[in-house]
């Protein structure tokens, strides 16, 4: 019997991971397939979610939070996205995205407000950063707010943003003044319903089918002062500072799902049958699953590091984006090896490995591509060496 390899976590993180891996089997591989198939968000998890107490496990107690730290968010992060990287995500953009933002920076009131529901799962949350002409280039947004005395007017769009089209709450960046660059940018909180905002219809992605994805579109829409989260005209001081958090949560979904891809080839090299005998049997398969578990349990180490780090208020920004960097360029390899250890079966949609792959893509793209992954490493290391 194959078990894990105990990373030294603790006791309080070793039962969180056996009761999300619970949850997961029982509520989420099953519909995993179907949820990639349809398209669909799998709405009546969140309530689910809620229950388990894995929403805000973040946020404060006297919010409804579980009060725990980065480490134990990104196992179950791992844990969701090894059932489905499509949950994963939206599982990711909603309780770090919008909750961890909401309670690093928002005020008693706004936490009062908003943190109940979203940490219950009644609301989903979403941030909005990416607009079509600046996607990792934030400072050049066009999304504008104008300050219209006890609210600003928010016009513009944002693009390719996660749980778009079923969010209730967004966190959005808009500019107060495009000619202030980084300094004129502001976060705002954004309701489902409030007139002049609208999700387009979600997009028909490649892979993470089920997470929906939309542009959203804003037309004169009044946001009240009250619900700037932060300080006006410091929302480039809320965006980067939470990058870093979202970076190592987000690196814990291809860790999952690589652990995901070993779920499938472990057993299928057991079961199927060349030349008389399981062709795990054979050391060129032998080779292969050697380096897809050794890749796999690399990446844990690394996130798990980061996560630590951040924990203790000690993380760097160059170890965050590498974590994900990492993860995510491993992850696509492994879930090529999956399909290859399986030969034909692999590239049968009978099997999950292909929506493994798809779902891995994406991590090499989404929350800042690799190449922007690489610049900022560089560019951090360079002065941080000087």
């Amino acid at each position: 019997m194959l078990t894990d390899f105990d990373f030294g976590l603790g006791e309080t993180i070793d039962m969180l991971r056996v009761s999300i891996r619970d949850f997961c089997e029982r509520e989420i591989v099953p519909i995993a397939e179907r949820v990639d198939q349809l398209n669909e968000f799998p709405r009546g998890l969140w309530p689910l979610l809620g229950e388990l107490g894995v929403l805000g496990i973040t946020a404060e107690e006297k919010y409804g939070g579980a009060g725990l730290g980065y480490l134990a968010h990104c196992v179950v992060m791992e844990e969701i996205s090894r059932a489905s990287g499509a949950v994963g995500l939206s599982y990711g953009a909603h309780s770090n995205l919008c909750i961890n933002q909401l309670c690093r920076f928002g005020t008693d009131e706004q936490k009062q407000k908003f943190l109940p529901d979203l940490i219950s799962g009644t609301a989903l949350g979403a941030l909005a950063m990416s607009e079509s002409g600046a996607g990792s280039d934030v400072v050049n947004m066009r999304l504008k707010a104008e300050d219209r005395g006890d609210y600003y007017l928010l016009n513009g769009s944002k693009m390719w943003i996660t749980n778009g089209p079923d969010a209730d709450v967004v966190i959005v960046y808009a500019t107060l003044d495009s000619t202030a660059g980084a300094k004129g940018i502001t976060s705002f909180i954004v309701e489902k319903g409030m007139p002049g905002y609208e999700s387009l219809p979600k997009l028909d992605k490649l892979g993470m089918r089920g997470s929906d994805t939309s542009e959203l579109v804003f037309k004169d829409v009044h946001v009240p002062k009250s619900l700037v989260l932060g300080v006006a005209g410091d929302g480039i001081g809320v965006l980067m500072s939470g990058l870093d958090y979202e970076r190592v949560v987000l690196a814990a979904g291809p860790v999952g799902i690589m652990q995901a891809c070993l779920d499938v080839v472990l057993p299928y090299i057991h079961e199927r049958r060349q030349f008389g005998q399981p062709i795990g049997t054979f050391q060129l398969m032998q080779g292969k699953i050697a380096d897809m578990y050794t890749t796999l349990n690399a990446s844990r180490a690394y996130v798990y590091a980061v996560a630590k780090a951040c924990d203790n208020d000690r993380t760097t920004r160059f170890d965050a984006a590498g974590c994900i960097l990492y993860a995510a360029e491993k992850a696509t390899q492994v879930a090529l090896d999956a399909i290859q250890a399986l030969g034909g079966n692999g590239y049968s949609n009978e099997y999950s490995t292909g929506r493994l792959l798809r779902d891995a893509k994406l991590y090499e793209i989404g929350a800042g591509t690799s190449e922007i992954r690489r610049m900022l490493i560089g560019r951090e290391l360079f002065d941080a060496s000087n």
